[in-house]
């Protein structure tokens, strides 16, 4: 199957780069977003977020003729969707840019396109919520119109070459769908692709970051423990990791970024019933904040600080090299 033209909905972290990505491969790339700052400054040339390289990379891919923004979605081979899923204050998936972004593609779908949702959303998400709304283009799912779910697996401050090096998961709502929108993505990814439901993609995404997000909080917890009972939680990490098989984590203030911190509340609200030690992770994470500036305030207190103490924060973002 030939892919002439790519239309990407969403250009934050992940689209704006997957736009670029195919672009530099040669495929004509318009990128929607519905922020007008980010259309226009695409369309110059220029980038609103921080990443390595890709300021450089989207400058030539514009000046090459294959990639520009747009407000609005327009007829293309592939539908890209890579929209924000963030969670409301009762810690629920918030999946208004997705339906939104589904809906706005409709208009401009023909027989043989292909739809993929790449943002990391809870499972059922391309069965329950966006199949419906792709069914209102008259076409036959996983027949006409072949859908699925990708999610990105990227570091960032390494996207460019994530995107490209990484083995990449491939759900699909029928075969057929995984099949072609695999044959999408090697246009440029070295790495494996691996084909599977677009259900089962979705859980292994959330997984990933759960995975991380729960042994975050033994290693947070092992440092309550630590502190309770007089040891150096430091000294513990170091030595237990001297078994080969154990790896533990490094305590800290809380996890931040857009995906270990919202993730794991995805498969809770599924079935709370059951995610328990993911829940109780979770809330380990959260409550570190707190705890730290609790800790502060101890420290304070037992050395006999003056209340004109200043606290130095060395490191505002969750990681180095990045805007976040």
């Amino acid at each position: 199957m030939d892919f002439n033209k790519i239309c990407v909905v969403g250009l934050g972290y992940i689209g704006l780069p997957t736009a670029a990505t195919f672009a530099s491969y040669g495929v004509e790339v318009v990128g929607v977003d519905v922020n007008s700052k980010v259309v226009e400054a695409l369309n110059e040339g220029k980038v609103i977020i921080e990443e390595p390289d890709l300021d450089e990379m989207v400058l030539k891919a514009v000046q090459s003729g294959k990639l520009r923004a747009s407000l609005k979605a327009e007829s293309a081979d592939a539908f890209i969707i890579a929209v924000p899923t963030p969670i409301t204050e009762d810690k629920k998936a918030d999946m208004t840019y997705v339906k939104a972004a589904a809906e706005s593609i409709v208009p401009y779908l023909k027989a043989g396109d292909i739809v993929i949702l790449e943002s990391t959303s809870p499972t059922g998400t391309v069965e329950e919520l966006m199949c419906p709304i792709l069914e209102k283009s008259g076409l036959k799912l996983g027949e006409e119109l072949f859908v699925g779910h990708s999610p990105e697996r990227v570091l960032p401050g390494q996207i460019l070459k994530e995107l490209i090096y990484n083995n990449r998961l491939v759900g699909g709502i029928n075969r057929v769908s995984a099949e072609k929108i695999r044959d999408l993505y090697k246009i440029f990814v070295k790495g494996e692709i691996y084909l599977t439901t677009a259900t089962t993609a979705e859980m292994c995404k959330m997984m990933e970051n759960t995975f991380r997000d729960v042994n975050i909080a033994l290693a947070n917890e092992l440092a309550k423990l630590c502190e309770n009972l007089g040891i150096n939680a430091w000294e513990v990490i170091n030595l237990c990791n001297k078994h080969p098989r154990v790896n533990l984590h490094l305590p800290g203030p809380g996890v931040g970024g857009h995906c270990l911190a919202v993730d794991p509340w995805f498969i809770i609200e599924k079935d709370p019933e059951t995610a328990k030690i993911i829940e109780l992770g979770r809330r380990t994470n959260d409550s570190m904040p707190a705890h730290v500036l609790k800790r502060i305030k101890e420290i304070k207190k037992e050395n006999a600080i003056s209340d004109d103490l200043k606290v130095t924060v060395l490191g505002i973002t969750y990681k180095p090299d990045i805007d976040d």
